[in-house]
């Protein structure tokens, strides 16, 4: 297994409040940057302090919370904004600008050497002024390759402390985000960082992919909440590197915590089948699977459920096996003969069948009914 070192950016109070009709109180985005502080998230972009009066006053709370995690804010290329940022007293402002001939066309109507002058002006402003910057290409995957080595060379040249690579529409593959993170990364003179969308539903695996080929800093939203199709999930792209590049400075047994937590703030409901944190994660019905479960939990799940803090269910359905249903039966303290937890499995399949959810409690009276039956 061959290590690459990265950090992340969880980009959720500001991204992911992106999400229509998603808004976050002030109290709620604190106790996400808690939580991800507590996680080991090393950036926590807090908001967007133009946005409002609010917003900034938030992001303010935020740094005042003097977390472990560093605070990031974003801006546009006006000196307005870099002062707003300089205001609430976070640690890196992420500078963001158009690279696109499409967006530099439609958004701006501008050139791409008019582009180039406004992004390094509000850059020296800001690095004059004493932040740290995140040079970031909105539109990144869609720019000429040249132009945007360009950008990020002469950003480097005036201080940016990253460059940072958007694939704002989500096109990207994960072999097309391996081959132009290794042609930025020829000549790049600070860390890359890697900002990914989900239109095509690669985000996680895009983020880790350019990890791989050499990105640093890695941004992410819990339970990949975001605009339109959302971004790269945290909790996906933590145990990715857990598992495939060893990295081991993150507690993941806080993830199903915080998601359940941004679920509840965000009313976006996470999907039963979402990798790491939904529901049925490490729920198993199949009898065959069960069957082997019990022997050794590996031969059906990759990663243990306790390490980013769930459990592992075993439920009762039209899939169900002898094996499963009398491990369960152990389990809730049931003795039944062969005949029994016959009768019980043709009772259980029938209902499942019939769209019948098996809860514990109907469980009970089907034993109930079995045994009645046979007295």
């Amino acid at each position: 297994m061959k290590s690459f070192p990265i950090e992340i950016c969880d980009v959720t109070l500001r991204d992911g409040e992106q999400t229509p009709g998603v808004s976050f109180t002030c109290k709620e985005k604190q106790d996400i940057a808690q939580c991800l502080a507590d996680i080991g998230v090393e950036i926590v972009e807090a908001g967007f302090p133009s946005v409002s009066t609010e917003e900034k006053k938030t992001i303010k709370a935020i740094v005042d919370m003097e977390l472990s995690s560093r605070v990031c804010c974003l801006a546009r290329c006006v000196q307005p904004d870099i002062d707003a940022a300089l205001d609430c007293g976070v640690d890196l402002v992420s500078i963001f600008f158009a690279t696109s001939d499409l967006h530099i066309r439609v958004k701006y109507r501008k050139t791409r050497e008019e582009m180039l002058d406004t992004a390094l002006s509000m850059l020296d402003y800001a690095v004059d002024h004493g932040l740290s910057v995140r040079f970031s290409a909105e539109d990144a995957s869609r720019t000429d390759i040249g132009f945007l080595k360009q950008m990020y060379r002469e950003g480097a040249e005036r201080g940016a402390a990253y460059s940072s690579f958007a694939d704002t529409v989500g096109c990207m593959t994960p072999v097309m985000m391996y081959d132009v993170v290794r042609e930025i990364k020829k000549d790049l003179k600070n860390p890359l960082c890697v900002h990914c969308h989900n239109d095509l539903g690669f985000a996680s695996a895009n983020t880790f992919t350019a990890a791989q080929a050499g990105a640093f800093q890695l941004h992410t939203t819990v339970n990949g909440i975001g605009e339109r199709c959302g971004n790269a999930s945290l909790e996906e792209v933590l145990v990715a590197l857990r598992m495939h590049n060893g990295t081991d400075k993150y507690d993941l047994t806080e993830l199903t915590r915080l998601s359940k937590l941004v679920e509840q703030y965000s009313g976006v409901v996470v999907a039963k089948t979402k990798p790491v944190v939904g529901e049925h994660a490490f729920v198993h019905e199949s009898g065959i699977h069960i069957a082997a479960l019990i022997k050794d939990p590996q031969t059906y799940e990759y990663y243990p459920p306790e390490m980013v803090g769930a459990k592992q269910k075993l439920m009762l359905g039209k899939h169900t096996g002898r094996k499963g249903l009398e491990h369960i039966l152990t389990t809730l303290g049931y003795t039944c003969s062969n005949e029994q937890t016959d009768e019980i499995l043709e009772k259980i399949k029938a209902a499942a069948e019939a769209k019948q959810s098996i809860t514990t409690e109907y469980l009970s009276e089907i034993i109930a009914e079995t045994r009645s039956s046979a007295s």
